[in-house]
């Protein structure tokens, strides 16, 4: 694993274009495949330009995103998940803790408010999938909301399943090595909303808009406005600001990718801070999050080439349910995680700010 390289405060996350990757040459599919594994080795992050992904998607997608956080709270709250383990429908804001997902206790719960859609065992009719792991989403009733959505969650889980490509071809793997374990994909779309807060004008530092933690599954697509909140933690335990350039989606990588790759590859802590102006007045953010997690009965070990010889793999084996199982009852029902000691060694260890 390398190190990340701050310039000036401000943490290098490359921009790396795979606009070449279906139809260039052998070079530029190397190329690309190189600069994934640099960033994956250094930062866990990266911004990705040539995703194909058109412009009209977006603004329809921001535009459904817009109207359902306007909708009043007793509407959005009648829309909660039956209970904290269904991993779909509205999160109001203070009602999770991000942190607790790595097993670290928060001062307070998080500001931000989301709402979530996934994978359905409906999709699957030829497999016996359990509801508990694929259950049926909770849809507003918002004029074109489910179509938008659904339009980006195709669009998003696309670039995903591209991007699992090009990692197979960077990890000197056969190209289509992730496909059994992704062919029922645990896909989930979190929307996260920051709203200005309605009386509070100075938060307490404790507080955060969303708290330290790890993304679960292999790789996350995240969509955001191009405002200062996003944070995440270099390889010397200090935090940096990190903002989507134009025309580019930020992508990283999720825990189950640093247990294949033994760590070799990097899932980084990253933290939202309640987002402010140059004022420091706390304004309105957005921002999705398409996690693409595998299946859930795929079993996670790490790959051979990865481990050094004469060495154990620094995680023992688990399963995709059983990983999410773990990191959900942390972030959601309050149960703090036992099971990521490497990164919650890692928060303990960040320099304050």
């Amino acid at each position: 694993m390398g190190r990340a390289t701050a310039v000036n405060g401000a943490l290098d996350v490359p921009v790396i274009d795979i606009s070449a990757w279906a139809d260039g040459t052998a070079a530029d599919r190397a190329g690309i495949a190189g600069e994934i594994d640099r960033a994956a080795r250094t930062v866990g992050f990266m911004q990705i330009k040539g995703h194909g992904i058109a412009d009209a998607a977006a603004h329809a997608f921001a535009a459904a995103l817009d109207a359902f956080f306007a909708l009043p709270m007793d509407e959005k709250k009648a829309l909660r998940s039956p209970s904290p383990g269904v991993n779909r429908g509205y999160t109001p804001p203070r009602t999770e803790k991000l942190s607790l997902s790595l097993g670290v206790p928060a001062a307070a719960e998080d500001l931000f408010e989301a709402f979530n859609v996934g994978a359905e065992a409906a999709a699957f009719p030829d497999l016996d999938l359990p509801a508990a792991h694929y259950p049926a989403n909770i849809w507003p009733a918002l004029p074109g909301f489910r179509e938008a959505v659904e339009e980006w969650c195709a669009q998003a889980g696309g670039l995903a399943r591209r991007l699992t490509g090009i990692f197979a071809h960077a990890l000197d793997l056969p190209a289509d090595h992730f496909a059994p374990f992704t062919d029922h994909s645990l896909d989930v779309l979190r929307m996260n909303h920051y709203p200005p807060p309605e009386r509070e004008v100075v938060l307490d530092r404790d507080r955060m808009g969303m708290g330290a933690h790890t993304d679960y599954g292999i790789v996350t697509v995240l969509w955001a406005d191009r405002i200062p909140g996003l944070q995440i933690l270099d390889t010397d335990g200090r935090w940096h600001d990190v903002l989507p350039e134009p025309d580019c989606l930020l992508v990283n990588l999720g825990d189950l990718l640093a247990r294949w790759t033994n760590d070799r590859w990097r899932s980084t802590l990253h933290r939202v801070l309640p987002p402010t102006d140059a004022t420091g007045r706390v304004v309105r953010r957005r921002s999705t999050a398409f996690f693409h997690d595998g299946n859930w009965d795929a079993e996670i070990s790490a790959l051979p080439g990865c481990v050094p010889a004469g060495t154990e793999p620094l995680y023992p084996p688990t399963t995709v349910g059983r990983h999410l199982a773990e990191k959900l009852g942390g972030s959601r029902a309050g149960n703090p995680n036992a099971n990521s000691p490497r990164e919650a060694a890692r928060l303990r260890a960040a320099k304050g700010d």
